[in-house]
């Protein structure tokens, strides 16, 4: 395994700047998640790190070398991508072993069988080991190919949105296993991926990229407890989190349009007179005897918990129960906000910190 590092990275395609100075460090044995939307940097990043796109600017090192100059083969990373890219015709057993066939490699049949043979089991495969890779469905497909990338022991493994095909069961599932062979190898990996949720669970760390740029690197709850900015607090978290305007007055936070005033934290007297609140909904609570009023124009039940939507003056929050809510439509509400919960926001959408 390796510890991988992009210094100052930047990367243009023709007038596009597909990536601006991007630096981040891949521990050896992580599990490293790039987070962010569709034309952020992520791939591009990817690839870079891959040797399949030359940068313009900056150096990628392995192990505190550099290997800018060396071609995919010879950086020894394996590539799990959102299409399977199998060989169709091949039995899985032949598409396993492909990779270790290689004339760079010429590892021994013997040794391939052993290899094949432990890869399909931790992917519970081997039944379809004499299958052809045609006949399998997405998820089994899947599992090949993140087969195909384990069987060869690499220095890094790349992952480009593996899991985006596939149905949500099948999206938990597959999870749930490339994290338990993350952590039981102590592999270095490198997980692109759109889908926060992702991100939460399998990530020891994350980079958040937007516009080629890193906003923020940090543990998953680094950045889902201290958002570096509103974008990473959109980005992140189900339901999403409330962002309503505020103003300073003496030792309150008066919401916009409402009676909602928060108390101003220790520092808050630095405050700009405007700033935007973040307040997630899990701590948005009814309760009998909560400091506001509101009422439920909107309920959706999720199972194992329900979101409701409170109106309070001119404001709607989002408010996030366990379980199946008995609340109405209409039904006048009291809540609470948690005080210490609170994220605050300048006028420039970055934190301020408290």
């Amino acid at each position: 395994m390796a510890n991988v590092v992009l210094n100052q990275i930047t990367k243009q395609f023709r007038n596009v700047t597909a990536l601006r100075d991007v630096s981040f460090e891949i521990k050896d044995g992580e599990f490293f998640v790039l987070l962010g939307p569709t034309g952020a940097g992520k791939t591009t990043s990817l690839r870079v790190i891959a040797g399949l796109e030359k940068q313009d600017a900056g150096t990628v090192t392995f192990d505190g070398e550099a290997v800018d100059a060396r071609s995919p083969a010879e950086r020894d990373i394996a590539f799990v991508f959102q299409q399977y890219s199998l060989y169709p015709t091949m039995s899985v057993y032949d598409n396993l072993a492909f990779p270790l066939r290689s004339p760079l490699r010429k590892t021994p049949e013997a040794e391939i069988k052993t290899r094949v043979t432990a890869t399909a089991e931790k992917l519970r495969i081997s039944h379809l080991l004499e299958r052809k890779t045609a006949k399998l469905s997405g998820g089994e497909m899947q599992r090949v190919s993140i087969g195909r990338a384990i069987v060869r022991n690499p220095r890094i493994f790349l992952m480009d949105e593996p899991l985006s095909n596939l149905d949500a069961k099948l999206r938990e599932s597959l999870r749930i296993e490339l994290e338990h062979i993350q952590k039981t190898q102590q592999s270095t990996t490198l997980y692109v991926t759109h889908d926060q949720v992702e991100a939460l669970t399998l990530a020891d760390r994350i980079a958040v990229l937007r516009q080629g740029r890193v906003v923020q690197i940090g543990t998953p709850q680094d950045i889902y407890d201290r958002p570096a900015n509103v974008f990473v607090a959109q980005l992140v978290g189900t339901p999403r989190i409330n962002l309503p305007s505020a103003t300073r007055t003496n030792q309150a936070l008066t919401v916009t349009g409402s009676d909602i005033q928060m108390p101003l934290p220790a520092n808050g007297q630095a405050f700009p007179p405007s700033i935007t609140l973040g307040i997630r909904p899990e701590d948005v609570q009814p309760a009998s005897d909560g400091a506001f009023a509101g009422q439920i124009n909107l309920i959706e039940p999720l199972g194992v918990e329900t979101i409701l939507h409170i109106k309070s003056g001119e404001q709607t929050l989002l408010s996030m129960v366990s379980g199946m809510s008995q609340a109405r439509i209409g039904e006048n509400v009291r809540f609470n906000i948690a005080p210490d919960r609170l994220h605050y926001f300048d006028g420039n959408g970055m934190r301020v910190a408290v």
